[in-house]
């Protein structure tokens, strides 16, 4: 095979742009990175490149076929589209961090065995907690060191089951696996804490809102989807998946209702939206595994655009807090616009993206009779019209006017936002070309009349329950304070407990002092009454006395020496 490097080493080099002194030349170079690397293996036909002999072990950096394809192409149009909409940014420190993160996915996405795995794996976490560092507050530390060990541990996580595996098989090939020993079980859970598996998953509400505005966009396009591609190359077919994703596509509809910071709305959509996709991998067949490679390209953007127009608007306003914006359709018309579609696009309206891509999963289930299943997923599309489809651009453009007048986002912004919009639309009429990339042949049709009509059925009464639940006042309060799910047994529960037990301790450790100090006492009064001054060792002794106890002793050394 020729020598042809991962394109992860093109962002990897790339990032010492970084440190180009003249902002404009700077951001301009770092926007050619991600063209450069797509360049690099877009027309190269499917096959292993890049493979490396170290320790008879068989490294393989660039492993190309219709999986990894996919999920690169997509990976790359973010990273040049997040580098576009932070255009604007004068920290270097971010936008090194963004490179790396961008090119550690994609090299990943590439990755022929489960230590190229890896590495790539912690890189990605290495890199994208600088997007949340250089926000430079107290708060976003102390989140960025959460994030960071859950990530670290998720990577340690893979490395103990890669041990195992290769002690079990003799091999750290990345390729199908079963759930059938403690490695391959340790990697489902690196896999899934990467994810957002439920209950694994707290970690995305608290750290994507605290990074930067441009940070956040970043970070929602490509920790969540290696992972899901991760389950799709290892895991397919494993039908605790199908559950563990229709789970995820429930549970967080009622957090965003009442969530009043978009942007942690956003990140429980990806919740939501992540789960799709892993019902997709745990149901296995070609359409299904089709419909999650479809679903997860489409928001890729969706998602991307969707952030981007928070992000537009708390750098006009200085906030993403539902409460405090509304009537922005006037002062930012072409955000409103963009951030619509994005809207359309994740509530799966037809002649979007999300319709042609969640059509294949929604079809996949009812075809392999998951009716269970499938009824899930239409509910959680209810769902979805309602946290994002709706209150995302209703809170932001339409809601009470607060009166703000701000300018228009900026044209780096706005072209952007552009792109993501254009590829949401055409995606959405003509999905032919898509369909084309996807790993199996695909001969389905998504605008049939059953399709067309059920989903606007659908979307129409969900919209109309919003529309009667503002008007009547019954629709949930935005909360104006941190909401807790899961993370509350170990914000909450854990953190009373810790200090309980520390009360406790410290109860302890005072009694074990105090009864110390006693003892001491008393064990100095009692030298000081034999060695004092008024002691009997203080006494004069006779000679005849002090010869007998040296006799004494004398004989004692003799019958331990001799017998």
């Amino acid at each position: 095979m020729p020598e042809i490097l991962s394109p992860a080493f093109v962002y990897v080099a790339g990032a010492f742009a970084a440190l180009i002194p003249w902002r404009i030349p700077r951001a301009v170079i770092l926007l050619a990175i991600p063209l450069v690397a797509l360049a690099s293996f877009v027309s190269l036909p499917y096959a292993n490149y890049d493979l490396l002999n170290i320790f008879d072990l068989q490294l393989g950096f660039l492993r190309l076929d219709a999986l990894s394809f996919v999920f690169a192409l997509v990976f790359s149009l973010a990273a040049f589209l997040s580098l576009l909409f932070a255009f604007h940014l004068r920290d270097r420190l971010e936008q090194a961090a963004s490179l790396i993160y961008a090119g550690a996915a994609i090299g990943a996405v590439f990755a022929a065995d489960l230590l190229t795995l890896f590495i790539f794996w912690e890189g990605t976490a290495l890199a994208s907690v600088f997007l949340i560092w250089a926000r430079r507050t107290e708060g976003a530390w102390y989140t960025g060191l959460r994030y960071l060990a859950i990530q670290i541990g998720s990577g340690l996580l893979l490395l103990a089951g890669l041990i195992l595996r290769y002690h079990d098989t003799g091999s750290i090939a990345f390729e199908h696996m079963e759930l059938d020993s403690l490695g391959t079980w340790l990697i489902f859970l690196s896999f899934g804490i990467k994810c957002a598996f439920p209950l694994l998953h707290n970690w995305l509400q608290d750290t994507y809102p605290a990074a930067t505005l441009t940070g956040s966009v970043t970070l929602s396009a490509f920790t969540t989807k290696l992972a899901v591609y991760a389950l799709a190359r290892g895991f397919a077919g494993t039908e605790s998946l199908i559950y563990i994703g229709a789970v995820m596509t429930i549970f967080p509809v009622f957090f965003a209702a009442i969530e009043n910071n978009l942007r942690r709305v956003l990140a429980y959509s990806i919740n939501n939206q992540i789960g799709f996709m892993v019902v997709g991998i745990g149901i296995g067949t070609p359409l299904a595994l089709d419909g999650t490679v479809a679903h997860a390209f489409a928001h890729v953007i969706y998602k991307g655009l969707l952030f981007m127009s928070v992000g537009a608007v708390m750098y006009r306003t200085g906030t993403a807090k539902a409460s405090e914006l509304g009537g922005l359709w006037k002062s930012m018309p072409l955000t409103m616009a963009f951030c619509v579609v994005g809207a359309m696009s994740i509530s799966a309206f037809p002649l979007f993206s999300g319709f042609v891509s969640k059509s294949l999963i929604l079809s996949a289930s009812a075809d392999t009779g998951h009716f269970v299943v499938w009824l899930t997923l239409l509910v959680a599309s209810v769902g979805v019209l309602e946290h994002s489809g709706i209150k995302i651009p209703y809170s932001m453009f339409f809601g009470h006017d607060r009166g703000l007048k701000v300018k228009e986002a900026p044209l780096h912004m706005l072209i952007a936002m552009g792109l993501a919009a254009a590829l949401c639309v055409g995606i959405g009429i003509w999905p032919q070309p898509l369909y084309g990339l996807l790993p199996y042949p695909v001969d389905f049709h998504p605008y049939t009349t059953d399709h067309v009509v059920t989903q606007l059925q659908l979307l129409f009464f969900a919209a109309l329950a919003f529309a009667m639940l503002i008007r009547y006042g019954l629709y949930p309060v935005e909360l104006r304070s941190i909401n807790l799910d899961f993370d509350w047994f170990y914000r909450r529960l854990l953190s009373g407990m810790m200090i309980v037990v520390a009360d406790q301790v410290r109860t302890a450790w005072r009694g074990l002092v105090r009864s110390v100090d006693y003892r001491l006492d008393r064990l100095l009064v009692a030298v000081y009454r034999t060695h004092g001054p008024e002691g009997i060792l203080a006494r004069t002794s006779q000679t005849g006395a002090m010869v007998f106890w040296i006799a004494v002793l004398l004989g004692i050394t003799l019958a331990l020496t001799y017998l």
